[in-house]
């Protein structure tokens, strides 16, 4: 549990987007909310309408998001993320399927917090919480910025 520990306080003093708006101090109370997992290159984080178990706050490596097209076995891709991109947040706060389908590309080191965990944050510790959520917002709506400006250019 301490390598967890560790491993989940140096992700969070390395991100940069979702961790922003707390110190160092912050992320020591932080540390028993999140889970620290590794998954192998090739491997399914999840599949498209499958439950919402946690979001995902990638620390290293890069994960597709595809989505299933109205053609049998045939997916979209909707973007690939890497370091300090959140995945799996369409679903966290109103308990709907999964969206998408996630797949590392590469060893992908992840810090997840699920909606139990973050609800006990938001209980205990409502100011982290709200950093957090700041966090997830601007992570989130940078990546939103730039799929708008990606489809301004096809027209």
């Amino acid at each position: 549990m301490p390598d967890e520990i560790n491993g989940i306080r140096n992700c969070m003093l390395n991100e940069h987007s979702v961790f922003s708006f707390l110190c160092e101090e912050n992320l020591a109370e932080l540390t028993g909310y999140f889970q620290y997992k590794t998954v192998k290159s090739g491997e399914i984080l999840w599949e498209e309408g499958d439950p919402c178990e946690y979001v995902a706050i990638i620390s290293s490596g890069r994960v597709e998001i595809k989505k299933k097209t109205e053609f049998e076995g045939k997916h979209v891709v909707v973007g690939i993320y890497n370091r300090g991109a959140v995945v799996g947040a369409l679903c966290f706060l109103n308990d709907s399927p999964r969206a998408a389908t996630a797949v590392a590309l590469d060893e992908v080191s992840l810090m997840l917090i699920t909606p139990e965990n973050f609800e006990k944050l938001i209980t205990a510790k409502p100011e982290l919480g709200v950093r957090i959520l700041k966090g997830m917002l601007l992570s989130v709506s940078i990546r939103l910025r730039k799929s708008f400006e990606r489809l301004a250019k096809f027209f």
